[in-house]
């Protein structure tokens, strides 16, 4: 009875070696197959609006890179609202890509910023 348990023990381990090989192999042709398309969705680079422009130092840019330029200068300029970590104290810079508000959601951020993206 041992003798035939060992016997397939070993025949799953051989099974499971392949599995994971192929596996290996499958993943490897996907990450080679995406790496060479272009970005697409909120990684392409788009044309931006001059104001934008402006703020950012570049004529295209990617939806993700602004928002994470327009976090970079919350937080270096502390226009966080100390007791409502949601709300944003927007400064000459940001009232020209918000409309001229005072104060923004953090949530509204990327629903104001949408105008600036010229669409092609």
């Amino acid at each position: 009875m041992a003798s035939s348990t060992m016997g397939f023990a070993k025949g799953c381990r051989v099974l499971m070696a392949a599995a994971k090989t192929s596996a290996a192999a499958d993943s490897a042709q996907k990450t080679g197959a995406a790496a060479t398309r272009p970005p697409t969705g909120i990684l392409k680079p788009l044309p931006v609006s001059p104001s934008l422009g402006v703020f950012l130092g570049v004529s295209e840019a990617s939806r993700t890179d602004v928002i994470k330029k327009v976090w970079q200068h919350i937080k270096l300029n502390n226009l966080q609202n100390p007791q409502n970590k949601r709300e944003i104290f927007c400064d000459e810079k940001l009232k020209t890509l918000f409309d001229g508000k005072d104060k923004v959601g953090f949530l509204e951020i990327g629903k104001l910023l949408n105008p600036h993206f010229i669409k092609s």
